[in-house]
């Protein structure tokens, strides 16, 4: 692994192809929260400095209690960090009105959640299309809302079910939709908090080679997770503890990050039809 050089938000790979530059999408600087139960302070998060550049696939992991629920709400603007200050590609966000900040998540973060939280009686491309729905500028029109909603169905391998409503998906082709409309913004980043907590160990492995194939095209990702086997899917582990972040470490490519193309692996397999 090549040495980086931090500046600014900036990170220098010296010795890499072009001896590129490449801008931080995630810089929090000693961002702390603090919430207050009765007349006790709870310290959630305290000083926690993190940088994730473009393209990672990071796994936040800990406990219960640890603070990783806190600092994925405060990544993905739901939530304001107490003390700190945290750049979302360059834009300093901890300031933002709650207008900016519903823009932000918007047009710049989308959200994949334990929950699959699809609407039952549309299909899972109109499932899909809604977050365009909320555009404010530059709304696309109809046509171009279904062609860039089928687009993110068949990143996730799902334009042969498009019609389908959730009660006729599995519990992992349900949560490919949601991943589908949470790239259907052509997010910055997309936030996936316990992904995989709903479904059983053959659709987490589906799943898991979802969000490969999606880092594999240049998509940043980061994941809460519990599950160590879910994290050896990552690139880069983060651990928090109490708070604090106390192991930081690249992952090493193992089974989990075989070449290939795991969509392809999938259809192959049979995996995609129920």
């Amino acid at each position: 692994m090549s040495t980086k050089i931090q500046a600014n938000g900036w990170v220098f790979h010296p010795g890499e192809a072009g001896d590129t530059v490449r801008r931080a999408v995630i810089q929090l600087e000693n961002i702390s929260k603090v919430y207050q139960a009765g007349e006790i302070e709870v310290h959630a998060l305290q000083q926690v400095s993190l940088q994730i550049e473009s393209g990672e696939y990071v796994a936040l992991m800990g406990a219960s209690g640890s603070g990783k629920s806190t600092l994925m709400n405060i990544l993905g603007c739901l939530d304001r960090p107490t003390d700190g200050r945290y750049l979302l590609h360059g834009t300093d966000v901890s300031d933002l009105d709650t207008e900016e900040l519903a823009d932000i998540r918007n047009q710049k973060i989308g959200f994949v959640f334990q929950s699959f939280n699809l609407f039952s009686r549309t299909t899972a491309l109109e499932n899909v299309e809604l977050p365009l729905l909320y555009q404010h500028e530059s709304r696309l029109s109809a046509r171009k809302q279904r062609e860039r909603a089928l687009q993110a169905l068949d990143l996730v391998g799902l334009t042969d079910r498009a019609h389908h409503h959730p009660n006729q998906l599995s519990g992992g082709q349900q949560q490919r939709v949601a991943i589908a409309r949470a790239l259907v913004n052509e997010p910055q980043l997309v936030l996936a908090d316990e992904p995989t907590g709903n479904l059983d160990s053959r659709s987490s492995d589906e799943l898991m080679a979802v969000f490969q194939s999606l880092n594999r095209r240049g998509i940043t990702i980061v994941l809460v997770t519990h599950e160590p086997d879910v994290a050896r899917h990552a690139r880069r582990k983060v651990t928090l503890r109490d708070g604090r972040i106390t192991d930081d470490e690249w992952m090493e490519r193992g089974p989990a990050w075989e070449t290939g193309q795991p969509l392809e692996r999938i259809e192959r397999a049979g995996i995609t039809s129920p």
